[in-house]
């Protein structure tokens, strides 16, 4: 069984915002992987399938980002679903828009909604996408920046960024995690 979690901000407001690259990714997803994101439980959106022999899962947690792990735990636990088979997808203001970054492992970054998840799974050893945002304009806060919208010079590197992520997810179905950082980083 594999969990692919996309971390974002629930509603048309955040819809389009840098913070919810990770929904995007996981939206990207599910029309790749024929997943429908139909169950509401566990305080997220999920769907699965059995994708060449393998059980996976998709997952919008519905907690706002800084709750994220609050979503992730449960699921995990009632499925039964190993660590080692769960993939973060959020967004990164270290990486310029259009480029990911996959790691095994790493700290939060300052990102509330992987502090969730460290607090609720115990560790930050679990595997991760991240996909670049860009740091904000001087003079543009933090929040702002990441609950702002992408500007339209942006969306060719930003579908880029998703559409490669896609894939990456695609190709952790069936290899190992290293070897996907070799294929995408």
């Amino acid at each position: 069984m594999k969990l692919i979690v996309g971390l974002g901000n629930p509603g048309t407001k955040y819809e389009n915002t840098r913070h919810n690259a990770g929904f995007m990714v996981i939206d990207e997803c599910a029309k790749s992987m024929g997943i429908e994101l139909s169950e509401t439980k566990f305080k997220g959106v999920y769907g699965s399938a059995v994708i060449d022999g393998e059980k996976v899962f998709l997952l919008k947690p519905l907690t706002y980002m800084n709750l994220s792990g609050e979503s992730v735990r449960p699921l995990m636990d009632y499925f039964k679903i190993d660590l080692e088979d769960v993939l973060i997808i959020f967004d990164d203001m270290d990486l310029p828009v259009g480029q990911i970054r996959l790691r095994q492992k790493g700290g939060h970054g300052g990102h509330n909604g992987i502090k969730s998840l460290n607090a609720h799974l115990g560790t930050n050893e679990f595997k991760r996408i991240r996909i670049g945002v860009e740091r904000p304009d001087p003079g543009v806060s933090v929040v702002n920046h990441v609950l702002g919208t992408f500007r339209a010079e942006e969306k060719a590197a930003l579908d880029q960024a998703i559409s490669k992520a896609t894939e990456a997810c695609r190709f952790w179905l069936k290899n190992e995690f290293p070897n996907v950082m070799n294929q995408y980083n």
